[in-house]
């Protein structure tokens, strides 16, 4: 029932990139470290970048423990469900970098994605990942869910922040600099903007 890609292309890149939400799952080395799963949404905020290489933006929050994981250990696994149309379920397990706002190829990236405004969600990174292995399964059992919109509550949110009010709010949350395992996550304070 399952089936293993080479690359992501074709029915697959369609597939993915018509998913309004996808998860992503990380984990620190240490064995009673956090496993963490986090939902990701907004349209235009994911973009394929060749047939191995996904890439999705990474936006204001509360806490950053992908970004303390892929530091420590680039370890990622990405999935996408049908919750609408024939069932299926694609996972993409591989290795990511967060890519800050000062790296010289943040402008580069940030071009992969032309419908989201960068300062108005707080951009804190990109993330890339490379694909090391690319599979899909059934999805027998995921509910028929409908898509109505996205939320616009981060946007309206964050637009109110500059590049200093920004780094002044992550400061103040307790899982941004470092994760809920201690690790190093987002680095404060918010690096400038290479763009």
């Amino acid at each position: 029932m399952g089936k293993t890609y080479t690359r992501i292309d074709g029915r697959l890149r369609t597939f993915i990139e018509a998913q309004p939400i996808f998860f992503t799952g990380t984990a620190p080395l240490s064995a009673d470290g956090t496993v963490n799963v986090s939902p990701k949404g907004l349209q235009g905020s994911f973009a394929v970048l060749d047939e191995l290489t996904v890439a999705y933006l990474d936006f204001a929050g509360s806490n950053a423990e992908t970004i303390a994981h892929l530091r420590e250990n680039g370890r990622i696994t990405l999935m996408w469900c049908a919750f609408q149309g024939p069932p299926n379920i694609v996972r993409v397990h591989g290795r990511g970098e967060p890519v800050f706002r000062d790296d010289p190829r943040f402008g580069d990236l940030l071009a992969h994605f032309p419908d989201i405004d960068a300062t108005t969600h707080g951009v804190r990174a990109i993330v890339v990942v490379t694909a090391e292995l690319i599979r899909d399964t059934c999805g027998y059992a995921v509910p028929f869910m409908a898509y109505e919109e996205d939320r616009e509550l981060h946007g309206k949110r964050f637009a109110r922040e500059d590049d200093a009010s920004l780094s002044a709010y992550f400061a103040k949350k307790e899982h941004v600099a470092t994760s809920l395992d201690g690790l190093p996550g987002l680095p404060l304070p918010l690096p400038p903007r290479s763009v």
